[in-house]
């Protein structure tokens, strides 16, 4: 919590709620879309199957809300942009404007020059289609990781320079490699950070896992930016490209026993959905963006595995009963950078309680006014009882909120509204 909330909290008894009402944790799929197949429309069902509780390959859809990655410039064997056909592209448009697919997987593995990702900008633009959040992929030229994903687009001089164009395009969220094993972001690292790790099936393989990720983690205690999101646990940090711009950063997390590299890919989520590991999820009341890749299947004709889909069944089931807060990546880290920086006021009258909205921080010291998109889930803890709260922007224009209940307190959030998932 940042000292602009906590005092607000101190003098007037109201906070913020982590997540939006009755969610006690929060969770998204952050999926690179690396091998996926161009055979039975493989990317688009997986999309269905997630998305909505239509009949797919894999049977009736599980009605979440997850998006999904792309990228370009690509060998014809692999599902993208440009080796698709019109009609793949049209729907990946389509796809892109309803916000299930969210995440610009670098510009390809042969984006090598400036012009390569000005043409993908152009095209993006052309289409109104938005991306805000960026994965590096591989090692791809126009990554922008110089530690982990060896990436040159945010190095001034170089042939594939490219940031100052994606950040006016309108990315806001990079992730540059950093992957961790711990079971829960946004909250303290416990002694059982770690231990969930250990199974006891597979003693030897899942201890040496656990063993890395403490090497991590001491590493991070050390005043070095490769190591230090680790030990911080959280999901989103301020940073910097090497052309000194700010930007956020975030960290995905995959809690599998032999690793985020075997536990990554459609039938291996089975292994990582795990009551176990949900139910910790949720006790620990911290955030996931999981790391994996749905498209790497065994099967095109059916891209998820019954034990796949049992697990996708796992999380559903938390989603519909309030316990996880799931949407897409964008969506999520969104609401988590609104969440850590706004700044509100508290004016008390007579016979209501206004709650003033004044701004939100982006990375580098700027404060801007959030959009009433943005402000989606923002949820406001008070006392039991009392008279009307009214939360507005510091133009005295009203928002629309809902209330209840919870563990004695008072909870006023503005709405959030749910993707609708278009007809493909």
């Amino acid at each position: 919590m940042n000292a602009d909330r906590a005092s607000t909290a101190e003098t007037s008894g109201i906070a913020l709620r982590a997540y939006p009402p009755p969610c006690l944790a929060a969770f998204t799929i952050c999926s690179d879309l690396d091998e996926t197949p161009h055979e039975h429309d493989a990317y688009f069902e997986i999309a269905r199957y997630l998305n909505t509780r239509q009949e797919t390959a894999m049977g009736p859809g599980v009605g979440l809300e997850i998006g999904n990655s792309i990228y370009f410039d690509m060998p014809a064997s692999q599902f993208a942009y440009r080796t698709t056909d019109d009609r793949g592209r049209e729907r990946i448009r389509t796809l892109i404007r309803s916000g299930h697919i969210d995440v610009l997987h670098s510009y390809g593995d042969f984006a090598s020059t400036r012009a390569h990702c000005a043409a993908v900008i152009d095209e993006l633009n052309k289409h109104d289609c938005k991306l805000r959040v960026w994965v590096d992929h591989s090692k791809a030229p126009s990554n922008f990781g110089p530690d982990i994903m060896c990436g040159r687009g945010d190095l001034p001089g170089e042939d594939v320079y490219h940031a100052d164009l994606t950040r006016a395009y309108g990315v806001r969220f990079l992730w540059r490699g950093r992957t961790t094993g711990v079971n829960g972001q946004d909250v303290p690292i416990g002694p059982r950070a770690i231990s969930h790790l250990w199974d006891p099936r597979h003693p030897l393989a899942s201890a040496k896992v656990a063993a890395k990720e403490c090497v991590k983690l001491h590493l991070g205690r050390r005043p070095h930016p490769r190591w230090e999101m680790y030990t911080a646990n959280r999901v989103l940090r301020e940073s910097t490209f090497r052309d000194g711009a700010a930007t956020w950063e975030f960290l995905r997390s995959n809690p599998y026993w032999g690793g985020s590299g075997l536990g990554d890919t459609a039938s291996g989520i089975a292994q990582v959905l795990t009551n176990r590991m949900l139910d910790r999820l949720v006790q620990s009341r911290g955030v996931c963006v999981l790391y994996t890749h749905l498209g790497k299947c065994d099967d095109p004709r059916r891209p998820f595995s019954v034990a796949s889909c049992e697990a996708f069944e796992r999380l559903a089931a938390r989603a519909r009963d309030g316990r996880l807060f799931v949407t897409t990546t964008s969506r999520l880290l969104q609401y988590l950078a609104v969440r850590d920086t706004l700044r509100y006021r508290v004016v008390r009258e007579p016979q209501a309680t206004r709650i003033v909205i004044d701004s939100i921080g982006e990375p580098g010291g700027v404060r801007r006014m959030p959009t009433d998109t943005e402000l989606q889930g923002i949820t406001f803890q008070l006392p039991s009882g009392g008279g009307r709260v009214i939360v507005e922007r510091s133009s005295g224009r009203e928002l629309t909120t809902q209330s209840s209940e919870a563990d004695g307190k008072r909870l006023v959030t503005i709405p959030w509204q749910k993707l609708e998932f278009p007809d493909l």
